[in-house]
């Protein structure tokens, strides 16, 4: 059963990738490569032991991706395609909006026109939303029925597709959807033959604290030590990439078999701070990560953790792997990959 990945080729999506193989589907990458690298179809193969589909090209091509569409008919989509860190959404706004909602839009015209020529097969979509739809929570842990709002354009994406899904469905019931609104992916997968390979500076603190581990970077810059938390560091709710992408498998098994969308958080229900994260990491890998404390970061938060015992309820889902294992595989991934896919 084809299964088309959009940004396949990504963090998540490579991960995701894995574990629809796993699970018996077959997995369709497409991707434009421009935040992710060709050689990820040759690690995949050497995972999964098979040579994995490719399509190469660019979401806003809706005509391309109509006839990508029309040539595979997958029995379902997951949508990763799309710019994704915090202080650059701030700093370049219209990117993202340009790549994120353009995207968004021309998958979901994409999508129509193939399901208006065969209405035997409901659309069917997995959306890559994000916990920042909650901006600045007033309390943790945070449920899916919590008020939205967002504290950056990349957060105000995430939310404003979410909005366009329901529009769509509210107009065409027949779709079915399910947003996937995760909090803080990390780790690798255990072979260490995939992993997260930011491009320049990381922009999320564990690609930056293991790239100090390894010595390609001096020091971690911590943004805020005066927050409302226990060690004054942002506190979040980290999830291995493996847990999230065996989320995304269960997605698609809850949307192809009851047909019913729905909303849910992946995380574990519990957060760490940034203090702890660098400690844990320094544990598995016998390394110093030396920090500076510096100002806030604009768009930021204090706290931030899911509580996930509706994806448990929905989909038969919870999270297996704790913060030591995390960091180990990301760790592993970093040392032997130590300028990430151009090792």
């Amino acid at each position: 059963m084809n299964i088309l990945l959009t940004g396949g080729a990504g963090y998540i999506g490579s991960h995701t990738a894995v574990a629809l193989v796993e699970a018996g589907y077959a997995p369709i990458v497409l991707d434009n490569f421009a935040n992710s690298h060709p050689v990820v179809m040759e690690r995949l193969q050497r995972i999964t032991g098979q040579a994995l589909l490719l399509e190469r090209g660019d979401v806003l091509d809706t005509p391309w991706l109509t006839e990508v569409l029309r040539r595979h008919r997958p029995a379902g989509v997951v949508h990763f395609a799309g710019d994704k860190a915090v202080g650059e959404s701030v700093a370049n706004p219209l990117k993202y909006y340009r790549n994120n909602l353009g995207g968004a839009t021309s998958l979901l015209q994409a999508m129509s026109a193939v399901a208006a020529e065969d209405p035997s097969q409901p659309p069917t979509l997995v959306f890559s939303s994000s916990a920042t739809v909650y901006g600045d929570p007033v309390r943790v842990p945070i449920t899916e029925d919590f008020a939205r709002s967002h504290t950056n354009p990349y957060g105000h994406t995430k939310l404003v597709i979410e909005d366009m899904l329901q529009a769509l469905q509210t107009a065409q019931p027949h779709w079915r959807i399910g947003a996937l609104r995760y909090f803080n992916p990390v780790g690798a997968h255990p072979s260490g033959l995939i992993g997260e390979d930011p491009a320049g500076i990381p922009n999320n603190l564990m690609p930056f604290v293991a790239q100090v581990a390894v010595g390609a970077r001096e020091h971690l810059n911590v943004f805020g030590g005066d927050y409302p938390t226990p060690d004054g560091t942002g506190v979040r709710d980290f999830i291995h990439v493996m847990d999230l992408a065996r989320g995304h498998v269960a997605a698609i098994q809850a949307l192809l078999g009851r047909g019913e969308s729905f909303t849910v958080n992946l995380g574990t229900g519990r957060g760490h701070s940034v203090l702890e994260v660098v400690a844990a990491f320094e544990k598995a890998s016998g390394r110093a990560v030396p920090y500076r404390v510096t100002p806030r970061r604009a768009g930021d938060v204090a706290q931030c953790w899911a509580d996930p015992s509706l994806a448990r309820q929905l989909l038969g889902w919870q999270s297996r792997h704790t913060l030591d294992e995390m960091c180990a595989d990301a760790w592993r991934w970093q040392r032997e990959n130590p300028n990430g896919y151009r090792s």
